[in-house]
């Protein structure tokens, strides 16, 4: 795939490489994304995925968003896959500055990567409303229904970011600073189709931006290298 080839040597010439991914990333870990023909807006429920998954049905109806939420987010047995190995390896080389992710199942700090920008938060992170006690995702997973604090009773929330909730300011600085420092953007495994994370992408400055993804994007035109493959067949073919 001369594809391919073009984006080895681009990291190879390159210095600050930033990655931008999205649900496709962890696809090939067994985690379900959202908008493929198989995702989770594609499976039936009594709610639709957005709607469980808002912040005010999570206060409405919490004992309905958490049946959701370990059944279809709680990936805890899923692995990185060749894909997040290769961003820890590219980070390891001094290459790649940043990941920034709209993923939440911590994938890529397992592979080992350490300067990751998580948009949207993480499973493996949970926090008490009441005193601010924090849990992680196996506690949640195993809570009968709506986890509680096992200091003082209270409603345990994920510290991730629900719909009808803003980015985290301080992440999104982070991220909105490595995109702008970098000489090589990396997006990968998302339609570009949430906002406002995928508007991030037009602080890029630097000259060369590669785009990998299974399905075209809107972005597709304004890419220097467009690979329509899955994204971690072509990240462990470009990287050593």
């Amino acid at each position: 795939m001369d594809g391919v080839q073009t984006l080895r040597t681009w990291i190879e010439e390159a210095h600050r490489i930033v990655f931008f991914g999205g649900a496709g990333c962890s696809t090939e870990s067994g985690v379900p994304d959202f908008r493929s023909v198989d995702g989770l807006y594609h499976q039936h429920y009594a709610y639709p995925p957005e709607t469980i998954l808002s912040h005010s049905f999570f206060v409405a109806q919490t004992e309905e968003f958490f049946r959701f939420y370990k059944d279809k987010l709680l990936a805890l047995d899923a692995k990185p896959n060749p894909a997040h190995l290769a961003l820890a390896r590219l980070e390891q080389a001094g290459k790649l500055t940043a990941v920034v992710t709209q993923n939440i199942d911590g994938l890529h700090q397992a592979a080992g990567s350490k300067a990751v920008f998580e948009l949207h938060g993480s499973v493996h992170r949970n926090y008490c409303v009441k005193c601010g006690k924090f849990f992680d995702a196996h506690y949640i997973k195993a809570a009968p229904g709506v986890p509680h604090c096992d200091a003082c009773g209270g409603l345990i929330k994920p510290d991730v970011v629900l719909y009808e909730e803003g980015l985290d300011e301080e992440v999104l600085s982070g991220a909105v600073r490595a995109i702008q420092s970098a000489d090589l953007l990396l997006i990968g495994g998302t339609s570009l189709a949430v906002y406002p994370a995928a508007g991030l992408i037009r602080y890029f400055r630097g000259s060369r931006l590669a785009l990998i993804n299974k399905d075209a994007t809107p972005y597709d035109g304004n890419a220097d290298l467009v690979l329509h493959a899955p994204i971690g067949q072509v990240l462990s073919q470009a990287v050593d």
